[in-house]
């Protein structure tokens, strides 16, 4: 009986491994070819895997992009998490997710039009987790620190928490769209701390 667990784990371990070897390399692809550029063979091909392999754990190129979704939103939640647990104001949580999201959304360009899209419909689901005791759409990440915050006096009541959502979620799409010659990441933080010194009470 040990025996066979031993083995179970280490075709588990394989399975792992060769996932995360497909996510790898249609990471690179994607910003490296573009989204429509890059096809299923081409992913297979980088990561040195039959393209039958593809199959055994994605139906298409669109599930694999909203695995890839479904975990930087997990990643974003799980950052939040750790920030509760270190007893910070909910002002610094807001201003850390806002950056730690930017950062994670720089560094996959390709992914941002998707991820704005889905944060827009509400769609964007954290899937359960023992972390948390439900799935949580992303804007609801934001409306939880947010409402809070007005909760505790730190931020601005007059303003609904829904509006103040939405003007984070527009840092975003705003920064990617700019003409300016300001990088990315840089874009958002000037932009954070007008908005933050416009909602804080003191």
């Amino acid at each position: 009986m040990i025996f066979l667990e031993i083995k179970l784990n280490k075709r588990e371990a394989k399975k792992l491994k060769s996932k995360t070897t497909i996510i790898n390399s249609a990471i690179k692809l994607f910003g490296t070819k573009g989204l429509k550029d890059t096809s299923i063979a081409d992913i297979m091909q980088d990561a040195d895997l039959g393209i039958g392999t593809f199959y055994n754990y994605f139906q298409s190129k669109d599930e694999l992009l909203n695995n890839l979704l479904t975990q930087i939103a997990f990643d974003i939640r799980q950052y939040f998490v750790k920030l509760t647990n270190e007893n910070t104001s909910q002002a610094q949580i807001l201003e850390a997710i806002v950056i730690y999201s930017a950062k994670v959304l720089d560094h996959n360009r390709f992914i941002l039009p998707l991820f704005m899209r889905a944060v827009d419909k509400s769609a964007l689901t954290v899937q359960h987790h023992s972390l948390m005791q439900k799935p949580l759409p992303f804007k609801d990440l934001f409306d939880e620190i947010i409402q809070s915050g007005q909760a505790n006096g730190e931020f601005r009541t007059d303003i609904p928490a829904e509006i103040i959502t939405e003007m984070f979620h527009s840092l975003f799409q705003t920064a990617s769209f700019s003409s300016l010659p300001i990088k990315y990441q840089d874009n958002i933080r000037y932009k954070l701390n007008l908005i933050l010194t416009g909602i804080k009470t003191r």
